[in-house]
Formats: structure tokens, C-alpha cells, sequence
């Protein structure tokens, strides 16, 4: 006898093949986390998603999943009823599915990126073709501002549900000695704080500009499956992995991207996973 799900996914779908990929990454998420897949349509006007075939996706993916699945269509901007769909089911994650790169002078590249930062739900955003069924390696960018600490537990969270490595990366990008040695120090304490609670992890420290490049050539350099990254509904662009660092790298990265935004915190430099 099954278990009811107990949890939800969002998964935005349209006649996009980005959106089929993104939806057939969540069987296995699904799975591990007994949850029920929701399919969202939204019509904005043309061409719509007729509704034999969201009945033959949702068939589907309830087959490949072994998860339940429902469907919901909409009407209206399709960035603005994710969220609003979102914020009234709560769901673990919503997945979306983002089409070719898109550079930031796009208009839609802007509207994507608006949605992701502003809801305020886990959006894990998928560009590449190909990706494993699960998930083996994590990785973690780190910086001083105080929000990248919630970072840390949603990485582990996800290490355990996965069984999968953590890989912490820190990027040295200012001559400061006092904000290196920071940064430096800030990293041992998360990495000896994910070894305390049984996750496999390393941690490596880079140097230079190109951030986004440096985080994606890195994540495809030890096979990430996923990369975590913070938004913030009011950006600074001194952010770093919140304003333009995090924009490009969900435009831009074909590695799987968990944005989520942090709560209010206190700033410190001292690692405190509370």
C-alpha cells in the first residue's frame, strides 16, 4: 500500500523540450521526497497547452515517478502565476524549465530572473539537456554577506536526501587581507560543520573576477549536479550570488540552479547555522 504524498512540486509546463527535461527531473526528487508533482499550465494568450496532452504528461510522470500527479491550468503572465500558484500550495520546490541561454539584455532572460528571485519558495532552474537522474555532487558557493549561511543547511538537507557530496567554493576577489582571511576562515568553519553532521565535503579556494565563470567552470569540473545559490527580492549589486553574480549564472548555467531567498538575519563573520 502507498504512502500519500505529503509534500508538493511545482513544474511549470509548456510545449518547450527545456520544460519536458526539467519535469522528468523531478521523478526521482519526488520520489525520495513523497511528493506529489503538479503540473502548471499557463495560458497567456497563444498557442496553449491543449489538455490531451497535459493528461498524457501527467500519465507519464505519475508512471516514472510512482508519485501522484495533478494538473492546474491558469491564465495570465505565465512568471507572475508561478509565484501566485506557489504561494498558495507551498511546495518544496517549484521546477522550472529555462530555454536556451539567455543573455541579460533579453527581456525574458530579466523576466525569469525576476520571478526566481522573488518567490518565495526553493526554484531550481534547468538549462542543460542532459542530467543524471539524481544527485551526487552539490555545490556550494560561500561569501561574508549573512544571508549565504542559510545556504549551508539547505545543502545539507539535500546531501542527506541525496546521499550526495557537498563541494564548498569560495572566490577571493578583493585585495582586502582583513575580508580574505575572513572569507578563508568562514569557509574551514562550514566546511567542519557539514563534516560534523556525516556529509561527505571539500572545500577549494579560488581567485578572481569572473565569478559566474569561475562557479560554473569549477561545477563542471567536478560533475555538479546542482548549484545553490541566494535572491533577494531588493538587490545590491555588492551581493555577491544574489544580485548580477546570480542572475547570470541562472541564465547562464546548464548545472541544475536551487535559488531560494534567505530570511532576515544579523550579520556576523563567525559561522552559526541557527
Amino acid at each position: 500500500m502507498s504512502i500519500p504524498a505529503v509534500n508538493s512540486i511545482l513544474v511549470p509546463i509548456d510545449s518547450s523540450e527545456q520544460t519536458i527535461i526539467a519535469l522528468s527531473q523531478t521523478y526521482n526528487l519526488a520520489r525520495l521526497t513523497n511528493s506529489k508533482i503538479i503540473l502548471l499550465s499557463v495560458d497567456e494568450g497563444s498557442h496553449p497547452f491543449s489538455q490531451n496532452k497535459l493528461d498524457e504528461l501527467a500519465k507519464e510522470a505519475a508512471a516514472k515517478s510512482g508519485q501522484p500527479v495533478e494538473i492546474m491550468v491558469r491564465k495570465g503572465n505565465v512568471y507572475e502565476e508561478i509565484n501566485k500558484v506557489a504561494d498558495v500550495l507551498n511546495p518544496l520546490f517549484v521546477m522550472i524549465g529555462l530555454s536556451s541561454k539567455i543573455s541579460l539584455s533579453k527581456i525574458i532572460g530579466k523576466n525569469a530572473f525576476k520571478m526566481v528571485r522573488e518567490s518565495k519558495h526553493p526554484v531550481i532552474s534547468i538549462r542543460g539537456k542532459v542530467h543524471r537522474d539524481g544527485c551526487n555532487t552539490i555545490l556550494l558557493p560561500l561569501d561574508l554577506t549573512k544571508e549565504t549561511r542559510e545556504k549551508v543547511n539547505k545543502a545539507i538537507e539535500l546531501a542527506k536526501i541525496f546521499n550526495a557530496e557537498i563541494r564548498v567554493i569560495s572566490i577571493l576577489t578583493i585585495k582586502d587581507e582583513e575580508a580574505e582571511n575572513k572569507l578563508v576562515s568562514y569557509s574551514n568553519q562550514v566546511w567542519k560543520f557539514i563534516k560534523d553532521q556525516d556529509v561527505r565535503c571539500t572545500i577549494k579556494t579560488l581567485r578572481g573576477d569572473d565569478i559566474p565563470k569561475m562557479v560554473m567552470d569549477y561545477g563542471h569540473e567536478v560533475g555538479a549536479d546542482l548549484i545553490l545559490i541566494m535572491t533577494k527580492a531588493e538587490l545590491s549589486i555588492k551581493e555577491f550570488f544574489i544580485g548580477t553574480v546570480a542572475q547570470s549564472i541562472i541564465n547562464e548555467s546548464d548545472i541544475p540552479v536551487l535559488s531560494f531567498r534567505p530570511m532576515e538575519r544579523k550579520d556576523t563573520t563567525v559561522f552559526n547555522p541557527y
